[in-house]
């Protein structure tokens, strides 16, 4: 299960708003599948179909990461014209193990809907998301 507090849900929703009509890409840090912190990457494919984070912006976000004795717990991203649910370029580029993909669909741009999946080997499993207060 993946736990996102309120502010940084509505944070990584706001941030696919706003990149819109291209994806954004992101990372979520923390604990034991509990989200302590967002960093918002920039995508060097400006893309509206697919995304690559700045190398040099997530080697300084793993460094900030350890250093605050968290981990990488999810990779978000958006889909400004399709469902929230991994794609086949998603599946095929999940190198990262034991991390959430959450992906946010932007097809109505005003109600988003994130979807969270654990990818390991091509095999998809769709991962339960809880909002929690604060």
């Amino acid at each position: 299960m993946l736990t996102i507090p309120e502010a940084i849900h509505r944070a990584v929703l706001e941030h696919a708003r706003q990149g819109f009509p291209l994806e954004v890409c992101g990372i979520l840090g923390g604990t034991d599948g509990c989200v302590k912190s967002h960093f918002p990457m920039t995508n060097t494919d400006a893309s509206n179909e697919h995304f690559t984070m700045e190398p040099r912006e997530q080697f300084s976000v793993v460094k900030a990461l350890r250093a605050e004795g968290q981990e990488m717990v999810a990779i978000y991203h958006s889909h400004p014209e399709s469902p929230a649910r991994p794609s086949e370029e998603d599946i095929r580029l999940a190198f990262t193990p034991n991390v959430y993909h959450l992906i946010v669909s932007l097809l109505d741009r005003e109600q988003p809907v994130a979807k969270a999946f654990s990818i390991s080997d091509g095999v998809v499993e769709a991962a339960e998301i809880t909002i929690a207060a604060g």
